[in-house]
């Protein structure tokens, strides 16, 4: 080859060399260029939005739930002050990298549009603050309603207009029944006379059975606001003189997983082995629960070597305001609210005007919902009305139902997000016989929804123990 046609190819690839560098130091420039000025509108704009998560039928379900916005910088700590929920309902706030999440400490209300905005919201650099704005509607409500019936008894799942109700789950002899975040979970007597759990899933497929303890009777049946925990007491079928279990509280779960497993007997030292009431503790694994000798107790349903604490002695348990720690005791001399954090204890606020109290619902957001027979004015004796009212902190009573002399209150629950109260009336009572059920019920029952706001009817639906109820009526 010659010297020549050498250098000549040598000059080709120099220049060829020399023009990609040049188109890459370009490219690069510009890259670089597009970088900064990308860099530079993030800093100039403020942090702006590129995800958002949130479950409205979870938030609508069940308090906790949280809606996380994710953005395009890592954020400066975002106080409570700079978020405003509407409508309003209690929130945390936590801020984490590129994320900030708030998180509903109460169920929201359901078939509603939220708003939430966060205003002034900044980079963890400063520049200029950005206003984030989300809103996402919850879906209508559902509840499961019992329905006892001449032949098959039934679990019917509706709205709240009654006009969608639909039967999930069918059987000859429903007890009581219980829904969880993911099953319902039935008890029932089989053709031969013998106690059963039966779980499925919310539309009523998937069917198992429970383990139980043994051959004998399920009552009180109860779940946990959290998980998939339940409880029951259960008595010996050959209870007798000389021995037995009577009354004994058993847990249980209802996940997939643990499907085989044996339920566990809740013991506590020191205190009498049966339980006459109990209720499960919200956001806890913890039990409050009523032995036969009047004993309180608060005891781990977890860990059964935990001590438990002695509350002293009561009567009953009226409730535990969700989400909190405070409980409604029947003392020997009063109602009184203990606050099972501390075992601090203040009596009951007592209610404007006069009403022999039947039941109380704590409520989250303060106050109480109470079943009062009316008592007269002259002789003080009962008129065999009941007023079902809201008692502010205060003691200012606001009425919600009046239910004449003719019917019966049964219970009164309260929806998770508090907007509703459910009361439990066996209309003519008096011709109105119950059947022979272990938990008879009266042949003909309502289930009356109202808004707590102002007790406006929202509707009647025909059935019992709406699956708002924590606790079995009676």
């Amino acid at each position: 080859m010659s010297t020549d046609a050498t250098t000549r190819r040598t000059r080709k690839r120099t220049r060829r060399f020399r023009a990609f560098a040049v188109a890459f130091t370009a490219v690069a420039a510009i890259l670089a260029v597009v970088g900064l000025a990308g860099a530079t509108a993030n800093v100039v704009q403020g942090p702006r939005v590129t995800g958002v998560q949130v479950d409205p039928a979870a938030a609508a379900a069940s308090s906790g739930a949280r809606l996380i916005v994710t953005t395009s910088q890592p954020l400066a700590e975002v106080d409570p002050s700079q978020v405003t929920i509407t409508p309003a309902t209690p929130f945390a706030v936590d801020t984490s990298g590129r994320s900030v999440g708030v998180r509903f400490t109460l169920p929201l209300w359901d078939d509603t549009e939220y708003k939430v905005v966060f205003a002034g919201v900044t980079g963890a650099g400063a520049g200029p603050a950005a206003t984030i704005t989300e809103t996402f509607r919850t879906p209508p409500a559902e509840v499961f309603l019992l329905q006892r019936s001449g032949g098959d008894d039934a679990i019917f799942r509706t709205d709240l207009t009654g006009e969608q109700a639909r039967p999930v789950f069918r059987h000859p002899h429903i007890e009581d029944y219980r829904a969880t975040s993911s099953h319902l979970v039935m008890s029932v007597r089989t053709d031969d006379d013998e106690a059963q759990l039966i779980v499925t899933d919310l539309d009523g497929k998937n069917e198992r059975t429970l383990k139980l303890p043994g051959e004998g009777f399920v009552s009180n049946l109860q779940t946990a606001d959290r998980g998939e925990l339940i409880g029951y007491t259960f008595s010996d079928e050959d209870l007798s003189h000389d021995g037995g279990r009577e009354s004994t509280l058993f847990v249980a779960s209802t996940n997939d997983s643990e499907a085989d497993a044996q339920p566990r007997a809740v013991e506590v030292a020191g205190a009498d082995a049966r339980v006459s009431e109990y209720q499960f503790v919200p956001d806890s694994d913890s039990l409050l629960l009523l032995s036969f000798d009047g004993s309180l107790l608060l005891t781990s349903g977890a860990d059964a070597a935990a001590a438990p604490t002695a509350l002293g002695f009561a009567f009953g348990i009226d409730g535990i305001a969700r989400g909190t720690s405070a409980a409604v005791v029947m003392r020997p001399e009063a109602r009184a609210v203990i606050d099972l954090n501390d075992a601090s204890e203040e009596p009951l606020v007592a209610a404007a005007g006069k009403g022999l109290i039947t039941s109380v619902t704590p409520l989250t957001t303060g106050g109480t919902v109470r079943a009062s027979a009316e008592l007269d004015g002259a002789s003080g004796q009962p008129t065999g009305r009941t007023i079902v009212g809201f008692v502010g902190d205060d003691g200012a009573t606001r009425p919600l139902m009046d239910v004449p002399n003719t019917d019966a209150v049964l219970q009164t629950c309260v929806s998770p997000s508090e907007r509703y109260v459910a009361v439990l009336v066996a209309p003519d009572a008096v011709s109105n016989g119950y059947d022979t059920y272990l938990l008879p019920l009266p042949r003909k029952v309502e289930t009356h929804i109202l808004n707590l706001s102002d007790g406006s009817e929202v509707v009647a639906l025909a059935g019992s123990s709406i699956s708002w109820c924590q606790v079995p009526p009676g």
